[in-house]
């Protein structure tokens, strides 16, 4: 008790001090965070890419998806890039689906998948919170996940949430921040930062570029996060039939990669993070 009682002491304070020096020098921080890789193939080549040739700073990684292993080695091949658990709780895709790594008959459909949604109408049986689900089990499988990713990547330094699960019930995301503090993780909650505008209203890759650009130079003094998935637009991505997920996913590994970002983002002056940085 005395050792998680301390961790969040430490925490707190840590968060507290960089909130304050940010406050006080006049400088933009920007943290950009790439997520949902081991979710595909080409997720871990869009996610990579855009660490090593772009502006991503951090890259979560999702436990149960079956192309961890592969997303293990690219990340501790780049020792450089910031890595985050990116806890799962739902699978969402119809052409591809994800199993909890516990059993968990509470948090599964009557296949044995993860429930595609965790909100819905309250007829819709795809939805986790429409069905019974039981915290303990949740708490097995969280542990489940982080001490999967922290064995497999030791320099793992944050969890983070698919599809923001912990906004489900506060018990859900009082267990998470426990978590972090007893598995010496940074959560999200420790952040304090604000979101910065991506390319929501673009209609090619040049437009979204030229969003994204347009929004670096509006930034002001502060700290701010942008949160994208990037992908490679290859038939794997494009079996997956909703929401057109293989060129939108392409278009963020090319906003990631620009060279006019990166040169509005230096001209800015803008201090790129991770959460390792914190």
């Amino acid at each position: 008790m005395n050792r998680i009682l301390t961790g969040v002491l430490i925490l707190i304070f840590a968060t507290s001090v960089f909130a304050q020096n940010e406050k006080n020098d006049g400088k933009i921080y920007l943290l950009v965070r790439a997520d949902d890789i081991a979710s595909f193939h080409d997720a871990n080549i869009g996610c990579i890419r855009s660490a090593k040739e772009g502006i991503v700073k951090s890259i979560e990684i999702m436990a149960p998806c079956a192309w961890f292993p592969e997303a293990v080695k690219m990340l501790n091949d780049n020792p450089s890039v910031d890595v985050g658990i990116h806890l799962v709780l739902t699978s969402e895709w119809d052409e591809v689906k994800w199993r909890p790594l516990t059993k968990a008959p509470s948090l599964t459909d009557a296949n044995g998948y993860f429930y595609p949604f965790i909100w819905g109408n309250a007829d819709n049986k795809n939805c986790l919170l429409n069905n019974p689900w039981k915290i303990e089990e949740i708490e097995k499988e969280l542990r489940a996940q982080i001490e999967l990713a922290q064995k497999s990547i030791p320099k793992l330094s944050h969890i983070s949430t698919h599809m923001g699960f912990t906004g489900m019930d506060s018990k859900v995301s009082e267990l998470v921040d426990r978590l972090g503090v007893e598995y010496h993780l940074k959560t999200e909650k420790m952040l304090r930062v604000k979101s910065m505008p991506g390319w929501d209203k673009a209609h090619s890759t040049e437009e979204a570029i030229a969003l994204f650009v347009e929004n670096i130079r509006k930034l002001t003094p502060g700290k701010y996060m942008f949160v994208d998935h990037p992908g490679i637009n290859s038939p794997e991505m494009q079996a997956i039939t909703e929401n057109n997920i293989a060129q939108s996913r392409q278009r963020v590994t090319d906003v990631f990669t620009s060279k006019a970002v990166i040169q509005a983002l230096n001209e800015k002056g803008v201090v790129r993070i991770s959460y390792a940085d914190l």
